[in-house]
């Protein structure tokens, strides 16, 4: 069976939707499976082995030049040559619905009209799934992804998942580190905690701290960090599959909501993230190890607030005290296995 899941865009989204991968193949070892994404992101899904291939698109350039959007209709005409038996839109938007037609298939599935913010996107499916909008986002990958082909994934089944990100052999002994990880940026202003608070944490944590940034702001607010305390570390900018291994190597990650934090998720690494106007019950699936601390404002995840920076008033020390119960547990599991 030739299976193509069209999931475009943006990281976090992206690592939500993979999970399902590990229990497709349990159910079809033998099936093919290719994923379509916009090609900055593709380092996301590189080293997955129950990946076949990586279809790139950049629908992005489509803004800047309408000639882009002749080059990218001829690519998608090429990716229709591989006469997939079904393909999954998991986006659920009116561009990946039209991705999916125009690629083709037998069987085109997505989310029906009440389950996804652009409703004209259900028009283009041949088969439908229902899950509210509202309901967890992971819930809501697996059930497009896995529903369609008969298989049934359990909330426990999640919670026993497999790591599913893969980063190149070579860079295994190069990033072998337990320091924490903290992320300090994100997409938009108001999912950003503040670096004072942050410095703050690696105060009163007392550890060593590797700081990622991505972007020019990020820069800044890791190098003020950095030159504010000799335990925080600037972190040299790398590409996502370097991400990845420093990540999987981590003790523990705190960030935002956003995508470096949801890759420790993804890689069954101790995490803390801090949600302020996104809701944490919907982007987040919460382990022993993998927790989240919301700000109190009231979040509706149909219309998301731009102007709730409620994440700048959580309390760094809920953090700090949060961070050293999963470090303390963290470390009594390893004890606990080296003694055994």
């Amino acid at each position: 069976m030739k299976i193509c899941i069209v999931k475009l865009s943006a990281m976090g989204d992206i690592i939500h939707a993979m999970v399902a991968l590990q229990f497709i193949k349990k159910h079809l070892p033998h099936a093919q499976i290719d994923w379509v994404v916009e090609e900055s992101f593709k380092g996301v899904l590189e080293n997955n082995p129950d990946i076949h291939a990586i279809l790139c698109v950049n629908l992005k350039a489509i803004k800047q030049s309408k000639k882009a959007l002749f080059t990218q209709y001829k690519q998608l005409k090429l990716y229709s040559k591989n006469h997939y038996d079904m393909i999954i839109d998991a986006q659920g938007l009116l561009k990946s619905a039209l991705v999916s037609r125009i690629i083709g298939a037998r069987v085109v599935v997505g989310f029906d009209k009440d389950s996804i913010r652009e409703k004209i996107a259900s028009f283009f499916y041949t088969k439908k799934v229902n899950i509210a909008y509202s309901a967890n986002t992971i819930d809501r990958n697996v059930k497009v992804l896995c529903e369609p082909l008969g298989i049934t994934v359990l909330p426990e089944d999640i919670l026993a998942k497999r790591p599913f990100l893969y980063f190149g052999m070579g860079l295994e002994n190069q990033y072998q580190t337990s320091k924490i990880i903290f992320v300090v940026g994100a997409s938009k202003p108001n999912k950003v905690y503040p670096k004072e608070k942050f410095l703050k944490i690696a105060q009163l944590l007392g550890r060593k701290i590797l700081v990622i940034w991505g972007n020019a702001q990020e820069y800044e607010d890791a190098l003020w960090l950095s030159c504010h305390s000799p335990l925080v570390e600037l972190d040299s900018k790398g590409d996502l599959d370097s991400l990845k291994a420093k990540i999987a190597h981590a003790s523990l990650v705190i960030g935002g909501d956003t995508g470096p934090t949801h890759m420790a998720w993804g890689l069954n690494v101790p995490s803390i993230t801090i949600f302020g106007n996104t809701p944490e019950y919907r982007n987040s699936f919460i382990t022993p190890t993998n927790k989240v601390i919301k700000s109190p404002t009231q979040v509706n995840p149909l219309k998301l607030d731009k102007n709730d920076f409620s994440i700048r008033d959580i309390d760094a020390q809920e953090i700090v005290d949060m961070a050293q119960d999963i470090l303390g547990d963290s470390e009594k599991l390893c004890k606990n296995a080296s003694f055994n």
